[in-house]
């Protein structure tokens, strides 16, 4: 059985608060992209996991869709074995969700396969434990994330008549060195709010609050950014705590010279 994993954008991203538990209160909107990787499970002698594409570091028992598998296990122990083979495509160390959607979709995949009879509400609990947003590829539509970035609400937004590019420098900004930089402190304008109004405003209402130091201590992501808005991007940002940039463009946009340096996702 196979299934193509997506990833994911983030349009604004506020840090509001550090929680006692270690994590941070954060708001911010999922969009889901057509950037995927493909998933296959075949049922098997033992538990075994083989990836293809982009290189994925750590080994097998690091792998999400592996912890998933343990986490499934305890509560349905007549779950056979499996052997899962991932073909990594989603940029890794980007910001783009690709390990959390990969978990998201091994679970639905399961789901499906075994017959587990789970809900969406279920399976949401279990990738809730994998990763603070691999809850929002359960549905993987647009929703408003706050909290942890796993409790959410659905927004009405619709990107579909704009043409969304994503460009991918040579860089990899862990979660750690992400949140290292940052100071968390309440808004006065929710995004709930702000994501509903003209895209034109988003570029003077719309932050992520991640982008200060990475920019700062990667120039190189920085440049990205304003070279997206030089080829007349509505919109652009940084995606989650980086790597990837995407930009919002009213029509398909020619980005011919930043492929010389990056790689780059176009109709995404």
């Amino acid at each position: 059985m196979i299934v193509f994993p997506n990833a994911k954008i983030n349009i604004g991203l506020n840090i509001t608060a550090r929680r006692p538990d270690g994590y941070h209160d954060l708001e911010t909107v999922f969009y889901p992209l057509k950037i995927n990787d493909v998933l296959e499970v075949i049922e098997a002698n033992e538990l075994s996991f083989e990836s293809t594409g982009l290189e994925i570091p750590g080994d097998m028992d690091d792998n999400l869709c592996v912890e998933g598998y343990h986490l499934l296990k305890k509560d349905f122990p007549k779950l056979p074995p499996v052997k899962i083979h991932l073909h990594k495509n989603i940029p890794i160390g980007a910001g783009l969700g690709g390990g959390s959607s990969d978990a998201a979709f091994f679970i639905k995949l399961m789901n499906d396969k075994f017959s587990l009879e789970l809900s969406s509400d279920a399976m949401m609990e279990y990738a809730r434990k994998l990763g603070a947003d691999c809850a929002f590829f359960i549905e993987n539509k647009p929703v408003f994330a706050f909290e942890k970035g796993d409790e959410f609400e659905e927004v009405k937004l619709d990107l579909s008549g704009y043409h969304i590019a994503l460009v991918m420098p040579d860089e990899h900004v862990s979660t750690a060195e992400a949140y290292r930089g940052v100071k968390p402190a309440p808004v006065s304008e929710t995004l709930y709010d702000l994501i509903k109004t003209p895209i034109a405003n988003w570029k003077r209402t719309i932050k992520n609050d991640f982008e200060g130091h990475i920019f700062r201590d990667r120039p190189a992501i920085r440049g990205v950014k304003a070279e997206l808005y030089e080829h007349g991007a509505l919109y652009a940002s940084m995606s989650g705590s980086g790597a990837s940039v995407f930009g919002i463009f009213e029509a398909e946009p020619d980005l011919k010279n930043m492929e010389e340096n990056y790689q780059v996702f176009y109709n995404v």
